[in-house]
């Protein structure tokens, strides 16, 4: 066993005799300083940029180095492999090396061109580093790199993934690209676009001179923007090789934004659905009765004369089912004295019996003349859109939310526009989609590439889209729900904060759109979004406990107490909290009122 390492002993002894002699170099020391890290973003720190992965996001926690790892989920029929495909030289020798954390963790290369290898654990409850290696056949000038997961096992870790050995000719960067443009600027949000460039395989998008994302087409949409502000934008074309140099800047000016027109609103709002057309079990309110607390009182329901003639009516509540129900006067001088206290009092547009689409012009025009004669009738600050049903779905060859074609769609967003832009800065608009319409939308779109999707999935998105410069509240109900599939791609259901906190998070942080990393639904801003709760058991599916509400609270405002879900952000500015409904609050003794007031004071 000593005669191995007096060997290497020697051998070593010649070679810095060797490389004390000028001009003798050794040869396995050039050989070394050849050898290179292939993976591109092997830390995760660009997000997925460079993976391919079934069921995989980055998470800023837990990482084993820098800021990101990856966090993949196997389901009962994936495995939730993440690959990587790398250039490398024939005949030669690799290292592949990673730290993995969960249970049943993999890692491997096939395509080796000789044995396929690959390494697991088991079980790795902190950071564990797997390492195999591996020989590329004679013709081999590719690899495939992967980890995963087993099935139905939990969520796995990945971080500092590299495979180490001889690069290979990558030949040349591509040309810079042309035509770069500024094609639409929100207040938030700049949408760029330029030429394609032959052999490039991905495109470097720059703002202010700083990398800010990856594309693999022709366009790219850059989020997180202030408003009225300038912006200068390049873009660098990508291959194996390279970047190439940038592109000409060119110059985008994000829009002023409106705060949702509503500069006067409290930081954080208590909204309330009021039933002022119908009676139920929870007895009729009147508006005057309503507690200050309540910052937003939305009128339920303005409804059509019929779903496709756009003309909508509000009818009070009759004497003959609502024995206690007020006057019309005394409904108006209700509403002026809210207003005088610094509340906002809308008109709620649709319900679960109010199926609104608007298939025509005509009807889109029925519907802002209608609407607006009920604002003016009243004297009201808004309008809040609560479409549910069958009042909101795409068309087959409807697939991107920033360019609808749908009838129904686009003519609501045109009369949505036509009201605030006749009313001004300060007209109130808010929204009540349910999940269905808005975060399965990270899952599915419309009817699908191969058709046989609800058309209703994620049909709300191309309305918040549109108006998110002139909305003031977006508050989905988080109720009445099944599962839906939160961005650490887990499911959540109703019955806890976690289901809230999942949802809220994915509205705050953005989300790829049906699965398409080119296709992002950008964020809204916290001031934009109140969480929607039923008030009550009574009220519907989903109720929590005011535990869960403060649990809720404290995650996204403090990232206090979030349990499992891994949020992406900390947002103070979070507008607060939506409930159906006053009067189902009021029946259970104002409890939810009570925890939104002990909570922001």
């Amino acid at each position: 066993m000593d005669r191995p390492r007096r060997t290497r002993s020697v051998l070593a002894v010649i070679t810095a005799a060797l490389l004390a002699v000028p001009g003798i170099t050794a040869l396995s020391s050039a050989a070394r300083a050849a050898d290179a890290d292939l993976t591109r973003n092997g830390g995760f720190e660009s997000g997925l940029d460079g993976w391919s992965c079934t069921a995989g996001t980055t998470v800023g926690s837990p990482v084993h180095s820098g800021g990101a790892a990856l966090q993949a989920t196997p389901a009962g029929s994936d495995n939730a492999q993440c690959a990587q495909t790398v250039t490398v030289q024939p005949d030669a020798q690799y290292t592949l090396s990673g730290y993995v954390r969960g249970s049943y963790v993999y890692l491997g290369a096939s395509g080796t061109g000789t044995t396929d290898v690959s390494t697991w654990t088991q079980s790795a409850p902190d950071w564990q580093r797997l390492t195999t290696s591996f020989r590329t056949g004679p013709a081999t000038t590719e690899v495939t790199l992967y980890t995963h997961g087993w099935y139905g096992t939990g969520a796995y870790y990945a971080d500092d993934i590299s495979l180490v050995g001889p690069g290979a000719s990558t030949g040349q960067p591509p040309a810079a690209p042309t035509g770069l443009t500024v094609t639409a600027v929100t207040s938030s949000t700049a949408t760029l676009s330029w030429s394609a460039v032959t052999g490039a395989t991905s495109y470097a998008v720059y703002r202010d001179g700083a990398k800010v994302q990856t594309a693999s087409g022709t366009s790219a949409t850059v989020t997180g923007l202030s408003p009225s502000t300038a912006y200068g934008f390049q873009v660098a074309a990508v291959n194996a090789a390279g970047e190439s140099a940038r592109s000409a800047a060119v110059t985008g000016t994000t829009t002023a934004g409106s705060s949702g027109g509503t500069p006067d609103l409290p930081a954080h709002a208590l909204v309330g659905y009021l039933h002022a057309s119908f009676a139920n079990g929870s007895g009729y309110t009147r508006l005057a009765d309503v507690p200050d607390s309540w910052d937003v009182i939305d009128l339920a329901f303005g409804e059509p004369t019929s779903a496709t003639s756009g003309d909508i009516r509000f009818t009070r509540c009759p004497v003959t089912e609502c024995p206690n129900a007020e006057s019309d006067a005394d409904f108006k001088a209700a509403i002026k004295a809210k207003q005088a206290a610094g509340k906002k009092v809308l008109i709620s547009i649709g319900g679960q019996n109010g199926q609104v689409q608007l298939t025509t012009t005509a009807a889109r025009d029925a519907f802002v003349s209608s609407v607006s004669n009920i604002i003016d009738t009243y004297g009201l600050d808004g309008l809040d859109i609560d479409f549910e049903g069958h009042s909101l779905s795409l068309n087959a060859d409807d697939t991107d939310f920033r360019n609808p074609k749908t009838p129904v769609i686009v003519n609501l967003i045109s009369a949505l526009k036509t009201l605030k832009a006749r009313y001004g800065a300060k007209f109130v608009l808010t929204m009540a989609p349910e999940t269905f319409f808005v975060q399965m939308g990270y899952q599915y779109y419309g009817t699908g590439k191969w058709g046989g999707q609800d058309p209703r999935c994620g049909a709300y998105l191309p309305v918040i889209h549109a108006l998110r410069d002139d909305l003031t509240l977006l508050h989905v109900q988080d109720y009445n729900s099944g599962p839906i599939m939160g961005l650490d791609n887990q499911y959540h259901s109703m019955g806890g904060a976690d289901f809230h906190i999942a949802m809220t998070d994915m509205l705050l942080t953005g989300f790829p759109v049906a699965g398409d990393a080119n296709n992002v639904f950008p964020p809204l801003r916290p001031d934009q979004v109140a969480i929607g709760m039923p008030a009550s058991t009574n009220a519907g599916n989903g109720h929590v406990a005011p535990a869960e509400v403060v649990k809720t609270l404290d995650c996204l405002t403090k990232r206090s107490g979030c349990g499992s879900y891994p949020t992406h952000g900390t947002w103070p500015g979070l507008r607060g909290l939506m409930t159906w409904s006053v009067n189902w609050d009021r029946f259970s003794n104002w409890e939810f009122q009570k925890t939104f007031d002990g909570y922001f004071g």
